[in-house]
């Protein structure tokens, strides 16, 4: 009867310690506003986990059954002022501060990571303080001397903060604060040196360092570590990667990203947020050609069914739209079609002659269609007519009087004007139209050169690409 008392008393015990996995109590001096809210970093936003009610004795408690994900949360008052709030595995922990200034009178029992993570913070902005009148010197000297003991401060300055940083590492080896401070380290570029002979040395180092900076960009990041998603930086550091580091070629964009996807080593949750940033990125990219990015991240990643969380709906759409946009991805050969003229004559694409076919979809009665073919006129037939170009103009109704009118009013007849009555060629399928005007650039086997661009954008095309030839 002792011996089962005392489990029972033991099993008490344990769950009242463990009944709450986080328990996070803040008490703010001079502020006693009714509600306080816990949100996280996720995504370049700031996303609500939970809000807090004032108590009795001015606290706010943030507590649950289950631990929080791990990550840098912002605490957030009424009056829209915030602090952050680094939580890691220890959350059971309470913070104190002052309303007059939250970050500087800030105190944290219970969390050494969180505690550290503040001192961390404070430090850093005591030293940025310390620097600034120093740069701001050193921007506004010309003495040489002056200089370079203004640099020997900086430097001092420059040293402190990475031993602080180091010394943090070493001490939270295998918690958060050392995956999120490494990942808020830049990488550092080598010296470079050319190899003997090279022509252009300045050239090529230049390269070499770029290559360098592009294979290890992500080297302070641990890319299988989904806690770095709930930080405010990393998003924008994979955005940069992708927008400013990269080529901006499909064939580029596409190999990078299953590069970085495979980063995540398996983790779901990684996995998951890059299969779908990157596949966003693509399908809202105003970048010509990244619908094949598109396609290919779709193909991948979704359509093989690896991506299980999307529905039946959702797979059904992009099934539907990678069959549109996958036969006219740029450098492949325009998917060929027969079609009669208004004349009564027929053409097939395939067999027109030409350096250059400049392939328009419209119709008379779209409104920007009558701003959009005076000016292929104007400004690119006039020009380069003479230049072993032909423009191919698909009517996409059918009623002819309208179509016929307009040519005949506006002087296209020198131009091969196309319709399918019957709908026979599937041009809208093939050509992804479902509004226009829709102009595509063909090369000399029909090969795709540019979609969907605009005739205000197109002689700059056409010169850069005679000036190719």
């Amino acid at each position: 009867m002792k011996n089962v008392t005392l489990l029972l008393l033991l099993n008490l015990i344990t769950c009242g310690l463990f009944s709450q996995a986080h328990n996070i109590t803040i008490n703010i001096k001079d502020y006693s506003e009714s509600t306080l809210i816990l949100g996280y970093y996720f995504n370049k936003k700031m996303l609500v986990k939970d809000t807090a009610f004032v108590s009795a004795g001015g606290e706010y408690t943030f507590k649950g059954k289950e631990k929080l994900d791990e990550g840098l949360y912002i605490v957030y008052l009424e009056d829209q002022s915030y602090f952050d709030l680094l939580i890691g595995n220890d959350q059971q922990f309470n913070v104190t501060t002052s309303k007059g200034d939250l970050l500087q009178s800030m105190s944290i029992e219970g969390s050494a990571e969180s505690a550290d993570f503040l001192a961390y913070q404070r430090y850093l902005i005591n030293k940025q303080k310390e620097a600034a009148p120093l740069q701001e010197k050193l921007k506004n000297t010309t003495d040489l001397a002056t200089k370079q003991k203004l640099e020997q401060q900086i430097a001092e300055l420059s040293s402190a903060v990475k031993s602080k940083y180091e010394t943090l590492t070493r001490k939270h080896t295998n918690n958060f604060l050392n995956v999120f401070l490494k990942a808020t380290q830049e990488i550092s570029v080598p010296n470079m040196q050319a190899p003997a002979g090279s022509t252009n040395p300045d050239s090529v180092v230049q390269r070499l360092r770029y290559d360098y900076y592009k294979a290890h960009y992500f080297d302070n990041l641990q890319m299988d570590d989904p806690r770095i998603l709930r930080t405010p930086f990393f998003t924008a550091k994979l955005d940069n990667y992708f927008s400013n580091v990269l080529l901006q070629v499909p064939d580029t964009i596409i190999k990078e990203s299953h590069r970085v996807i495979a980063m995540a080593n398996g983790n779901y949750e990684m996995e998951k947020y890059l299969i779908q940033h990157l596949f966003n990125r693509a399908n809202e990219s105003k970048i010509m050609g990244m619908d094949a990015v598109l396609v290919a991240l779709g193909e991948t990643y979704y359509l093989s069914g690896r991506a299980d969380w999307v529905d039946e709906e959702f797979l059904k759409n992009l099934q539907e739209r990678v069959s549109k946009i996958k036969p006219n991805i740029l450098g492949n050969t325009a998917p060929d079609f027969k079609m009669q003229s208004y004349t009564e004559e027929f053409y097939r694409l395939s067999e027109v002659r030409a350096e250059i076919t400049i392939l328009i979809f419209w119709e008379p009665e779209c409104g920007h269609c009558e701003k959009e073919i005076p000016r292929l006129y104007e400004e690119v037939w006039k020009k380069y007519s003479n230049q072993n170009i032909k423009i191919v103009a698909v009517y996409t109704q059918w009623e002819k009087e309208p179509w016929v009118k307009f040519i005949n009013d506006h002087q296209l007849v020198e131009w091969i004007h196309l319709y399918d009555p019957y709908n026979r060629s599937n041009f809208r399928n093939n050509y992804d139209i479902y509004s226009t005007p829709v102009i595509y650039i063909l090369d000399k086997d029909k090969k795709i050169l540019a979609k969907r661009i605009g005739a205000e954008q197109i002689p700059g095309f056409l010169d850069h690409h005679f000036k190719l030839k």
